[in-house]
């Protein structure tokens, strides 16, 4: 026990007893005859006075102890306080901005199987006709390309490892492939998140003149139902009297795409309870990845928060500071989502299969992992590279206000770190099929 409240306790309690008896002795022998009180009456006055002495006493003592000992009283009732209800609880976030994070993060491992939507459900027939559909160059205008011409499923963990993407007749596009791995769990498709569905997604490239070039969904669907054996797929799919349209084949190549996930990486054993997944440096990197605020925009099951995995808020401005990185990268020339040059709006992308899927960014503009995260942190986080630049003022002239920061710094060991935790997220089986 504290030594402190011991000696209160020794002190006052004999104290208070002794006042106490006395009192008592007082109303007996002086006031309770003066007053003309019978016995009865006597004892009832003496509890009277007892009681109030009592309770007296009690709060002489608390307010002592919380005086002379605050933090073994009111300490713990502020901590208390202060982890259920934080001091912003009832700002709401701004529209647009990243949600706020809970006390300690909880880190979850992807499900089995992907969502279906109920309009299309997921059949084996279905899945058949959409993997054929999917390695099918016959749905480009010069019969050259195929989606897995883009997402090559094993040699580059479903992107194609070019800066940008590579169509008909050799025309290139000017935005990176993104991986089609794990794409079944995102919220919105493309970099700029214009498609809300893997349905919407795969007619885009059939009539993209840059990618597969198909002039109209009317051509499409006379090549596919030129072919007699796809009429028996689409029949056993969708039924023998559907027609064959560039809708019911987007549902079929979606059927497919929602099998190919990635369940089986070192970070998905880990947290399904294999303690011995995820190495020390990998270890490390997850703490920084949650630390500096990773987790804000790619968080979940799919490192996402342009996820159907409770995902909030698919958009993000990219980059959200001026750094050197944005002449260095040409990070600026393709706004996205915003539909002009600057600072561009770009869904959130999952990391998954990161360390499989360079280069990087909308314009695939990097190449080494490492120098991603060093342009994440620096852009989005305002994490410093080296040594701590010390106090930042930033003034804000339509608010009038005036704030100062002191910016966070990381090293080359900690950027390794995260690069280590990054490595964790990918799939066992496509990290071997990347090594053959």
């Amino acid at each position: 026990m504290n030594m402190g409240l011991s000696t209160l306790l020794d002190v006052g309690v004999p104290a208070l007893l002794i006042s106490l008896a006395v009192l008592l002795l007082m109303v007996h022998r002086e006031l309770g005859p003066f007053a003309g009180l019978k016995e009865g009456g006597k004892w009832l006055l003496m509890g009277a006075f007892g009681m109030g002495v009592l309770a007296f006493g009690i709060k002489l003592t608390v307010a002592t102890a919380v005086a002379k000992m605050p933090e073994r009283t009111v300490g713990p009732l502020v901590a208390a306080y202060t982890r259920h209800e934080p001091a912003d609880a009832g700002v709401p976030a701004l529209p647009g901005a990243p949600p706020r994070l809970p006390e300690h993060y909880v880190w979850q491992a992807l499900p089995q199987t992907a969502p279906a939507p109920a309009d299309n459900p997921t059949t084996p027939e279905k899945v058949a006709l959409g993997k054929r559909l999917f390695f099918d160059p016959g749905l480009s205008a010069d019969g050259t390309v195929s989606c897995s011409s883009c997402h090559d499923l094993t040699g580059s963990a479903g992107a194609d490892g070019r800066r940008t993407a590579l169509g008909i007749h050799g025309k290139t596009g000017s935005r990176n492939a993104p991986t089609v791995w794990n794409a079944a769990f995102q919220s919105v498709l493309f970099w700029d998140g214009r498609a809300a569905s893997l349905e919407e997604q795969a007619k885009g490239p059939m009539l993209n003149p840059l990618e597969m070039g198909m002039p109209s969904a009317a051509v499409v669907e006379k090549r596919v139902a030129g072919n007699a054996s796809y009429r028996g797929a689409f029949a056993r799919a969708f039924g023998p009297d559907r027609p064959i349209t560039l809708d019911h084949i987007a549902e079929a190549i979606a059927a497919y795409e929602r099998t190919l996930i990635t369940p089986d990486s070192p970070y998905d054993r880990f947290v399904r309870g294999d303690r011995h997944a995820l190495d020390t440096a990998q270890l490390r990197g997850m703490a920084l990845f949650e630390s500096l605020g990773c987790v804000s925009c790619h968080k979940g099951a799919n490192f996402s928060d342009a996820s159907l995995l409770g995902g909030q808020f698919p958009l993000r401005i990219f980059p959200s500071r001026p750094t050197p990185f944005d002449a260095r990268y040409d990070l600026t020339a393709d706004g996205g989502a915003a539909g002009r040059s600057g600072r561009g709006v770009w869904r959130v992308p999952s990391l998954r299969n990161v360390a499989l899927t360079g280069p990087y960014f909308h314009n695939g503009s990097v190449d080494k992992l490492s120098d991603a995260v060093r342009v994440m942190a620096n852009a989005q986080l305002g994490v410093a590279m080296g040594a701590s630049p010390g106090r930042t003022l930033y003034w804000s002239p339509e608010e009038r206000v005036l704030s100062r920061t002191e910016p966070r710094a990381i090293g080359d060991r900690e950027v390794e770190d995260i690069v280590a935790f990054l490595n964790g997220l990918s799939s066992d089986a496509l990290a071997k099929r990347d090594k053959n």
